[in-house]
């Protein structure tokens, strides 16, 4: 089992090594293809090259990135274990080396190399990395290899961290001088695990929209909005007279607006505390008169009570996982909650729910997701060992809220959630932070000296949605790290139908929970200069 103070030490006493290898050929300069040769533990170098075109097409992609500084492109797979095969690549500019180091989160069941991701940063004179974590994104990877779904897990990230810092301490002759982490969705749940596992791996980390209760939200979001959704109790994912369409969405997301928008002092088609809004569907339910698109039968009334609800009534255990909110219906449902009428009947939720219990739980491909018992079925899946003395909740959650050790080397730690996210509730991220400033003592002055929470009113899963959900986390991550300059607020841009050539529509502060963004009264409410972050008594305690 890899533990944090084991790879404190593995980690640095090989950096250690390198630097003093390649230390004598610095006046000659390291060249990029030299590192073909370099030796690092279970580690093979794959690919060391100079690019210096300014563009480059990812494998298997025919789109190039363009705009990039020369740089040198390290590709590697690493073997921690006999069942393991990570894929990692550490791009590293030329010239203009900043000093820093970022590592990039993935989402989903990850299994590939985000060079989207990796891309915007390097003009910045970042030296960033990526990996698969071993895992291929249709989940398959996890049946009978275990080993693959710690690596999956927790394993992959951290020695992506390791193994990048020790490669470009080869080729610039010295450490990165600040490391960063910054990732979405299941890259917020990379984000927590290097928090709380390897909290020498990174000294600032931006942490969005996290599936930190990965195991809960496999049962309580992705199965429970299938079931409802597609269940029929017929032993197949057909579809139901329950299924929402994406052709009422916006019926039901101009209700659910209308209801609830003013409610935060400004009409904008964005609710800023959706916790606050408890609109009820049956008001929307037909009549006779109306189309399909402009109403809800009996059946699909019920089914969006259920997805607002959660499973906690059925499962008879308050708490064990909140619903998604209301306000996320319109841009955030299709897709993720809804399918197109006359289409294939799946969503992204059955689509990712499926295989962690297909391949992750029952090892079973043919896994009938209606076959699953809602009384017995948590706790089997809370029971079930990856390997002796780790169980899958061991390996996959990241709901540790003690972060003293990663306080303590001044670690500093950014983390947002769009608060009409329809994939991961909201709450979910809220429950953690004030989980964390529970176990400091209650002190949000002690926990917000590291650790800063913002919500990101009407932004759906880390993009997109009615609210401003355009914004740089990177940026004032590294004006704390580097200069102690804690964010008060950051600005956060909508444009005109979420494409940014077509100009902008509003911006607005994103505040650090529990504070939101107030209209002051006067001035032009699409300008956030005309808001304040403010404590309103608007967020109230849901748990």
């Amino acid at each position: 089992m890899f533990t944090s103070k084991t790879h404190k030490r593995f980690e640095w006493g090989a950096v250690a090594f390198v630097v003093a290898a390649f230390a004598v050929g610095q006046a000659a300069a390291v060249t990029c293809e030299s590192l073909a040769s370099l030796t690092l533990p279970q580690t093979t170098i794959t690919v060391a090259q100079s690019i210096t075109t300014g563009t480059f097409t990812p494998p298997g992609s025919k789109t190039a990135l363009t705009g990039l500084p020369a740089f040198c492109r390290v590709a590697a797979t690493l073997t921690p274990t006999s069942d393991s095969l990570i894929n990692m690549e550490v791009w590293m500019p030329e010239s203009g080396w900043n000093g820093r180091f970022e590592g990039v989160g993935n989402g989903g069941f990850s299994g590939t190399i985000v060079y989207s991701a990796m891309a915007p940063v390097l003009p910045l004179g970042y030296a960033v990395a990526s990996t698969d974590t071993g895992s291929t994104s249709d989940g398959t990877f996890a049946l009978g290899h275990p080993q693959k779904i710690i690596d999956y897990g927790y394993r992959g990230i951290h020695l992506m961290t390791v193994r990048g810092k020790q490669i470009l301490a080869a080729f610039y002759g010295r450490n990165p001088k600040y490391s960063y982490f910054n990732g979405c969705s299941n890259g917020g749940r990379e984000a927590g695990m290097e928090a709380q596992r390897f909290p020498d791996d990174y000294d600032g980390i931006v942490q969005g929209d996290p599936a930190l209760w990965m195991t809960h939200h496999e049962v309580g979001a992705h199965l429970w909005i299938a079931a409802q959704m597609f269940g029929s109790n017929a032993g197949a994912l057909v579809d139901t007279a329950g299924t929402v369409y994406t052709d009422q969405l916006t019926a039901l997301g101009n209700a659910v607006n209308a209801a609830c928008d003013a409610k935060d002092g400004v009409v904008d088609g964005v609710l800023n505390d959706p916790r606050k809004c408890h609109y009820d569907p049956e008001k929307l339910l037909c009549t006779g008169t109306q189309t399909p698109q402009s109403c809800l039968t009996a059946a699909q009334v019920q089914t969006v009570k259920n997805i607002w609800r959660g499973p906690d009534e059925m499962l008879h255990r308050p708490g064990y996982y909140p619903p998604i909110e209301r306000g996320g219906e319109l841009l955030g449902w299709p897709g993720w909650n809804s399918p197109v009428r006359g289409g294939t009947p799946t969503d992204t939720h059955a689509s990712l729910g499926l295989p962690f219990f297909k391949y992750f739980i029952f090892d079973n491909p043919a896994w009938d997701f209606e076959t699953f018992n809602w009384k017995s079925g948590p706790a089997y899946v809370e029971n079930k060992v990856v390997v002796p003395g780790q169980t899958i909740p061991q390996v996959l959650n990241a709901m540790n809220p003690d972060l003293r050790q990663f306080r303590e080397k001044r670690g500093k730690l950014i983390h947002y959630h769009g608060s009409s996210d329809p994939d991961i509730p909201t709450q979910v991220s809220i429950n953690y932070f004030e989980d964390v400033l529970k176990f400091n003592g209650g002190s949000r002055e002690w926990t917000q000296d590291f650790y800063r929470f913002f919500l990101v009113p009407g932004m759906n899963h880390c993009s997109g949605g009615p609210g401003a959900n355009v914004f740089d986390m990177l940026t004032p991550l590294v004006e704390w790290v580097e200069n102690g300059i804690a964010p008060k607020s950051i600005l956060a841009t909508h444009y005109v139908n979420n494409v940014a050539t077509q100009g902008v529509a509003f911006t607005r502060p994103l505040c650090p929970y529990p504070e939101e963004a107030v209209y002051k009264g006067k001035g032009s409410n699409t300008d956030a200069a005309n808001f304040v972050c403010k404590q309103s008594g608007l967020f109230e305690h849901h748990r």
